[in-house]
């Protein structure tokens, strides 16, 4: 394999084709904003900054488009920091869907209309909380918004429906 190429997936490895999603992901919450977000030297920077380890600019820009796939448990220990989740969330399915439910939380409450839209919620009775999602289901429906599987409160977004 030349040094251009990009690994290939393997179908018996799926933690090293999850890596730089996952990688991915938490960079596009952290910085939301594509033309605000830092190039990987910056992040580097600042990884290096916030955590006092090291990782390279370039070792970061390959570890995110998956020329390597090759992260040491320092750098993946380093990575965590930086981005406040457990290594575990780069390592395992389970603890990267319960991380992103959480992350996916954080991003919605950073609008401050979803956030009064909950405060507002506070108090109400399950009856009329229930309404209230029905109300928003309908909506993003409407707007022809992927639905929301909320474990919490049983309600299931219909088979196929994503």
């Amino acid at each position: 394999m030349g040094g251009s190429e990009t690994a290939p997936d393997r179908p018996g490895r799926p933690l090293v084709r999850k890596f730089d999603q996952r990688l991915n992901k938490l960079i596009a919450t952290i910085y939301p904003d594509e033309r605000r977000r830092p190039g990987y030297s910056r992040l580097a920077k600042e990884i290096s900054e916030k955590t006092g380890g090291t990782i390279s600019g370039t070792y970061l820009w390959e570890l995110a488009t998956g020329k390597k796939r090759n992260v040491t448990l320092e750098q993946l220990d380093v990575l965590a920091e930086f981005f406040g989740v457990p290594p575990e969330y780069f390592l395992n399915d389970e603890a990267a869907e319960r991380i992103d439910a959480q992350l996916a939380l954080a991003v919605a409450l950073r609008d401050a209309k979803v956030r009064n839209l909950a405060l507002r919620a506070e108090g109400l009775s399950p009856a009329s909380l229930d309404a209230l999602i029905v109300m928003v289901n309908e909506a993003r429906k409407v707007q022809n918004l992927s639905p929301i599987d909320d474990d919490d409160t049983g309600t299931k977004a219909p088979p196929g429906g994503r």
